[in-house]
């Protein structure tokens, strides 16, 4: 055994102990006969990303599962890895760059390319450090990028299969465009805001009359795109007008009248401007009525050039000259407030752009039904439950995915086009020769979406599309998905629906999903609120061990959390005392104690108690973790080590461990060294390093905490009536205690404690205990008790008594209690002066008068208890 420091601090082991379970390969999978896999991918975080909140906890979720996993004999992989985060990470170049004086353009694609991959090896791996200072306990000899030869293997051979299938389509369909980041995003990536806005009512003279349509808009600047204007077929009040034509205000272009069921008669004016170029629901009336597309925006949202008045203006900019000039026309009626929902880029908060644009598209609802049906039919289930109506929500409306990006970093995607015959390739090959007419081919310039890399991780980390690759056949499917209800339309849903389309299983059983890291005040962290608790700086101050304890505590699945300096202070206390009690331990051990087996026929009921709920304690933790109630689960653990085998049971076992050369002192000591030794096992997944470091001092079987066997629960251990009769007795003394408190008897000062009981035997051998821990100068157990002159008990089990004399000193208890009494009576006088006051009473507040008159019940009730504590002295 080797003695631990005195004073517990983490710094001194925990980057010491990762490394030696790192460098002695304990976190890769072991293969044991009749093993069963556990497999978990890590979601990859950006390889822009420094650590934060989010990742600490979904990080440390699940290594509390794979560390449980791996310790009950489990063949376990977590797999980790990095996502190459095209946006954010192209974004980041850009700004770099920007502040040199270069553009991409500068630089053009392939020099652009270098530039990124440098910054990748420069800083991609920056996160995964920061991960191991959590304790992480992943494969990090598997560590796969997103952007790496094996994940772009799937991606190309992904793409080739569904557009070989139909359901990967290249067409002109309004997207979401984002003008900040110059890009499409798709509809899960647009975050939805309220926001004030207006309505702009508008008229649009009819051509060759002076009848006018009224409509409203919140966006007027799209005015210049429009190329209709549409009403209900239905709707009588404008049947005359269908098939004529408009003038467009400003503009003085001819658009029609068109009926479409689109338009909600009961809506507004029941006329509706169609700009089917800049509108989803637009675009669709244009495509059923043939209307052109008039795209009126640049790529940066500014006004083209087929408008010279607006050309140039930024799309607010145009909004303000275009309102002015059709109020200057007379075609503004009025301006309406409003709060509506505005679409923002997820990346950057800009608002987002509808945009008619040639993209390409994967066909979802082909691929969704059997994704739905997997949850629906319980292959895949969510944890908790509820987050299965988002998915599901999610999939049964959702329309197809726009997978192109405007971008440069990132997976190309593989289509080639031939610029003397229109000729479309798609291959998995880096070049392509038009085999019509022998042209070299230009690839496409846009990349794929980030999500459809990541939605293939589960598998492409695998070796698929390599059927037979190891990995894939051993831990595919994998076991659990651990990740934020944030990110369920982002990218559980489209692993769901990748999985099972290219591998024909699902990508994993359980989603456990967790809530957001909030603040002690509950607001989300943020840069703007200067609010975010970096868990770095965290695991300085108060141990990794803390900060992953902070996490696991109070941690409810789907639920956020607060966190705060004060939790994390309390998780190092917790640590503080477990390291306490462990120096206490070895300081009290002179034996070797066996650490697997007890014997138990040289128990004292004490010890008994103890290993009892140890055991029980055992079942209901694995049981908890199994359901992943991992915040219950820390809570137990916590609760039976500080309470019980700290607070009671060390200091029930003190004088049996003086006595040396015993075998109540042995029994003791084995004891002691039993259930610490076990319960830091059942503690390892969520305090990895203490656990190890005390472990590692103590007596042990094997190389590693992390690698020994999680504990079993054993129905030997099982003491029913030894937990009853300790139940019985540590209620009394804390009843005893309690009391003595309220009363505020020193200590020191000893009372005779009589017990009045059925069950006398329950505590024929208990003095000692009573002695030292409930300030007893000694016991008396009789049937019943005359409770004269003393202070009674009352328990579940017996009643106690404590003569007046041994606790109290009568003359100067009834010299206090008069003194307060008096004080209390001189309130009661004061009180009623004033509730007698005719004028305060009808002027004050009725609830200044009510506060007065609950203050003299309050004090008459007090000055009654007062006298009858004087009187029984």
């Amino acid at each position: 055994m080797k003695e631990l420091e005195k004073k517990y601090n983490p710094a001194e082991f925990e980057e010491r102990l990762y490394s030696e379970w790192d460098s002695k390969g304990y976190f890769a999978p072991k293969a044991k006969e009749g093993s069963e896999a556990f497999s978990i991918v890590m979601p990859p975080p950006n390889i822009t990303g420094q650590l934060h909140m989010g990742h600490a906890l979904d990080n440390t979720l699940q290594d509390i599962l794979v560390r449980y996993k791996r310790m009950c004999g489990y063949e376990t992989l977590w797999l980790p890895g990095t996502d190459h985060a095209s946006i954010a990470t192209e974004a980041k170049i850009v700004e770099a760059m920007r502040k040199e004086g270069i553009s991409k353009e500068d630089l053009g694609r392939e020099g652009f390319l270098e530039r990124a991959w440098d910054w990748n090896n420069t800083y991609g791996g920056r996160i995964c450090e920061q991960l191991k200072k959590l304790g992480s306990s992943c494969d990090w000899s598997k560590r796969r990028f997103t952007l790496d030869d094996g994940c772009s293997e799937a991606v190309k051979e992904v793409f080739v299969r569904l557009y070989n299938e139909g359901l990967i389509y290249r067409g002109t369909r309004i997207i979401n465009w984002c003008p900040h980041c110059k890009t499409s995003i798709s509809d899960a990536e647009v975050e939805y805001k309220d926001m004030d806005g207006h309505f702009w009512h508008i008229r649009y003279p009819v051509k060759d009359s002076d009848e006018f349509v009224y409509l409203a808009t919140t966006r007027p600047e799209t005015l210049l795109g429009d190329t209709a204007v549409a009403v209900n077929p239905k709707d009588e009040r404008y049947a005359h007008l269908i098939g004529k034509t408009l003038i467009l205000p400003l503009v003085n272009r001819e658009i029609p009248v068109v009926a479409d069921e689109y338009v909600e008669m009961d809506f507004g004016t029941g006329v509706v401007k169609i700009t089917p170029a800049h509108d989803p629901n637009d675009f669709e009336v244009g495509m059923r009525h043939n209307l052109p597309l008039e795209n009126m925006l640049t790529d940066d949202a500014k006004v083209t050039e087929n408008y010279p008045k607006y050309a140039g203006m930024d799309r607010y900019e145009a909004r303000k000259a275009i309102v002015k000039d059709l109020e200057e026309g007379g075609f503004l009626v009025r301006i309406e407030d409003i709060k509506h929902n505005v679409g923002t880029c997820y990346r950057c908060g800009t608002t987002i752009e509808p945009r008619a644009s040639l993209q390409w598209f994967v066909s979802m609802k082909p691929l969704a039904k059997p994704a739905i049906d997997a949850v629906k039919d319980g292959d895949i289930r969510f944890i908790p439950d509820r987050f299965s109506k988002n998915y599901l929500h999610w999939m049964e409306n959702i329309r197809d995915w726009c997978i192109s990006r405007q971008l440069w970093w990132g997976h190309r995607i593989p289509a080639f086009y031939c610029d003397d015959c229109g000729e479309l390739v798609v291959t998995k090959d880096s070049t392509a020769v038009c085999s019509k007419c022998g042209k070299e081919m230009r690839q496409d310039p846009d990349t794929l979406d980030t999500w459809f890399s990541s939605a293939l991780w589960p598998f492409s980390t695998m070796g698929w599309p390599d059927e037979n690759a190891p990995d894939l056949k051993r831990f595919y499917p994998t076991n659990t998905l651990v990740t934020g209800y944030d990110i369920i339309t982002f990218w559980v849903s489209r692993m769901i629906f990748s999985g099972l389309a290219h591998t024909g299983e699902k990508p994993f059983t359980d989603v456990f999903i967790h809530g957001l890291v909030r603040d002690a005040l509950g607001r989300k962290m943020s840069k703007s609120l200067g609010n975010g608790i970096d868990p770095l700086e965290v695991i300085k101050t108060y141990g990794a061990d803390a900060l992953r304890f902070t996490l696991a505590t109070g941690n409810s699945p789907g639920n956020d959390m607060r966190i705060s300096d004060e939790r994390f202070e309390a998780s190092r206390n917790f640590a503080n005392k477990i390291w306490n009690a462990a120096r206490f331990v070895m300081m009290n051990l002179d034996k070797d104690c066996d650490t697997d087996n007890i014997d138990v026929s040289t128990l004292a009921e004490e010890d008994k108690w103890v290993i009892s709920l140890y055991n029980r304690l055992v079942g209901e933790v694995r049981d908890n973790i199994d359901r992943y109630e991992l915040g219950i689960a820390v809570s137990k653990l916590y609760d039976f080590i500080w309470d019980v085998f700290c607070d009671w049971y060390i200091e029930l076992v003190k004088p049996r461990l003086a006595e040396k050369d015993t075998k109540s002192n042995l029994a003791a000591q084995c004891t002691l060294t039993y259930v610490l030794s076990n319960t830091l096992k059942l503690l390892h997944p969520f305090m990895p390093f203490i656990t190890e470091e005390i472990w590692l001092s103590l007596p042990h079987n094997g190389e590693s905490i992390m690698i020994s066997d999680y504990p079993e629960v054993k129905e030997e251990l099982n003491f029913p009536s030894a937990e009853r009769n300790m139940d019985i007795m540590l209620t009394a003394i804390r009843a005893i205690r309690n009391r003595r408190a309220e009363m505020n008897v020193p200590p020191k000062r000893l009372a005779n404690v009589i017990i009045a009981t059925a069950e006398k035997e329950l505590f024929a051998d208990k003095e000692p205990f009573f002695t030292r821990l409930a300030s007893a100068s000694g016991i008396t157990v009789v049937d019943k008790c005359d409770d004269e002159g003393t202070v009674r008990i009352v328990t579940n089990a017996c009643e106690i008594f404590l003569p007046l004399a041994d606790i109290v000193d009568t003359e100067a208890e009834r010299e206090r209690l008069t003194k307060e009494l008096a004080n209390v009576e001189n309130e009661i006088k004061r009180a009623e002066g004033k509730l007698g006051n005719a004028e305060f009473v009808a002027k004050a507040p009725e609830k200044v008068v009510n506060a007065e008159k609950e203050k003299l019940a309050k004090f008459k009730e007090l000055a009654d208890k007062l006298r009858a504590s004087i009187e029984s002295l």
